[in-house]
């Protein structure tokens, strides 16, 4: 188990790894007190397993929830957070309260199953909305549904697309996703330890 300043974490992501890497920026530039254990992905050509090879971690192929929590436990590690993971993921005793996921909305707008990605921004465009975002909150049994932690907004200007919206998005989800997890920490240990 991770001490109280600095929580193993657990990545689960199903495309390019891009949000593990802003997760490894982070910690690498001390902004986020967090040590990855492991990196497992749905799909076996996900480039973010590679990634995570690349940086000396851990990585698995798993597509099966109880595979998923089983390697999770056995790496011991305090929470779980989802980094572009698309499939809906039961949620086990062991880990109430501890999986994380991002969402590039303020939810509950724009958000459910098949809402992931440039489909998110569309979304938002096409519904006329003046900001967007992005929301950090606890995964439930549904999509997008879980207590939310923190939302970061941005403004949605004239001209935008979906590709200039999701950068500012992103640019957002940078600083959101790493505070979250590290105030869901401390919650965590105020409770009494993370959930142990």
């Amino acid at each position: 188990m991770a001490d109280a300043g600095r929580p193993r974490l657990g990545v689960l992501l199903s495309g390019t790894g891009r949000t593990l890497q802003n997760l490894l920026d982070r910690i690498g530039d001390g902004c986020l007190k967090a040590t990855i254990a492991g990196v497992a992905s749905d799909r076996d050509d996900a480039f973010g397993l590679q990634r995570a090879l690349d940086h000396g971690l851990e990585a698995r192929h798993l597509r099966e929830p109880s595979a998923i929590w089983s390697w999770l436990l056995e790496l011991d590690v305090d929470l779980v957070i989802l980094a572009g993971y698309l499939r809906l993921l039961p949620i086990v005793p062991e880990f109430e309260g501890r999986v994380l996921n991002i969402h590039p909305a303020l939810l509950p707008k724009h958000g459910g199953k098949g809402m992931h990605g440039d489909r998110v921004h569309a979304a938002v465009l096409a519904a006329g909305d003046r900001e967007s975002g992005c929301t950090v909150h606890l995964c439930n049994h549904r999509y997008d549904d879980g207590r939310i932690l923190l939302q970061a907004r941005v403004p949605v200007l004239p001209g935008d697309t979906t590709s200039t919206l999701a950068a500012r998005v992103f640019a957002a989800e940078c600083a959101a996703y790493p505070a979250a997890i590290l105030m869901r920490w401390r919650e965590l240990q105020t409770d009494g330890g993370a959930g142990r």
